[in-house]
Order: structure tokens, then C-alpha cells, then sequence
């Protein structure tokens, strides 16, 4: 695995454990990665990769998240 920092991956590391139940670190991990997930949404639909659910012509979804859901809605093509 390799995350990437400052747009560039990291070396390759081997994931060996994760966190324990009720670790105070886990929130602020889902948090990060929550936000990742939006902000990758966001760039598809802008560059046309993903297009999201339109109500109108001013309301458009393509991602819903609160609390630890998150819900992705599309066209189909």
C-alpha cells in the first residue's frame, strides 16, 4: 500500500494491523478518509469521470454522507 503526499505516492508498506475498537484515534482516520472519498467525487464530476443524480437543472447529487453513511448516486449510462 502507499498513500500519496503532496500529489506524489509514497513507497510501496505492508499493512499489518488495524486499530483496536474504540480506539480515540479511529474517528479522525474515518474522518480523513471520508473527506478523501468526497473530495475525489467532486473531482470526477468535474472532470466528467462521474455524473451525479440531477433533480434539475440547479440541484445536482452525486454524494451524501452523515455520521458513518455515505451514499453515491449516479445516471446510469
Amino acid at each position: 500500500m502507499s498513500v500519496l503526499v503532496n500529489g506524489s505516492p509514497t513507497a510501496d508498506f505492508k499493512v499489518e494491523r488495524g486499530l483496536r475498537q474504540g480506539d480515540p484515534l479511529s474517528p479522525f482516520l474515518f474522518l480523513i478518509v471520508a473527506e478523501g472519498l468526497a473530495g475525489m467525487m467532486r473531482k470526477a464530476v468535474e472532470i466528467g469521470k462521474f455524473k451525479g443524480y440531477r433533480i434539475n437543472n440547479s440541484i445536482q447529487f452525486q454524494i451524501l454522507q452523515f455520521a458513518d453513511d455515505t451514499i453515491l448516486m449516479g445516471e446510469v449510462t
